[in-house]
């Protein structure tokens, strides 16, 4: 395994048809949202400025023909963490993500691979990695051919069951 730069892990982007994202935990310890996630909690107003270099880069790569989709796997009911990202997701939705929902429960029978991860295409392997306090760490590349076989599975049948991020919020409101 390879640890990438942000730019290296930013190229992944840009070479790429289409950008998977898995998401696996009801909750994540990332730095830059400490404030914003407490001020969510306290009902404090926030503009959304920490994001806008992400939504930026959305709206450059799908904007050059990348399609960039990210499903959640979602505990039900909702962790704090995970109804804070509903709200937010509309956002990166406007700028060319498409962002999908499942709960949890609703994929009991997913062989799911072992981390978080960025499939590009149907061949590069991107792993998030997590240190021991949960804090966002890191990229890496795989390349071992049955572990990527085995996020490209749980890619197709994630993808096939999850709901849309609008039509996910409908119904949980």
């Amino acid at each position: 395994m390879d640890l990438l730069t942000r730019e290296e892990f930013q190229q992944h982007f840009r070479t790429a048809t289409r950008a998977f994202h898995l998401e696996l935990k009801d909750s994540y310890n990332v730095a830059h949202e400490d404030e914003p996630f407490r001020k969510w909690q306290a009902g404090e107003h926030d503009d959304h400025a920490w994001r806008r270099p992400w939504q930026a880069f959305i709206r450059e790569v799908t904007g050059a023909g990348c399609v960039m989709q990210r499903v959640r796997v979602v505990t039900v009911p909702h962790t704090p963490y995970t109804r804070w990202l509903l709200d937010i997701a509309g956002d990166n939705v406007k700028a060319g993500e498409d962002i999908r929902y499942l709960p949890r429960h609703l994929a009991a029978d997913v062989d799911f691979p072992p981390e978080d991860c960025w499939l590009f295409d149907d061949e590069r392997l991107v792993l998030s990695v997590f240190p021991g306090d949960g804090r966002a760490g890191a990229f890496v590349t795989e390349t071992d051919a049955a572990l990527i076989h085995r996020y490209r599975v749980a890619r197709d049948t994630l993808w096939e069951r999850s709901i849309p991020h609008a039509d996910y919020v409908q119904r949980v409101v």
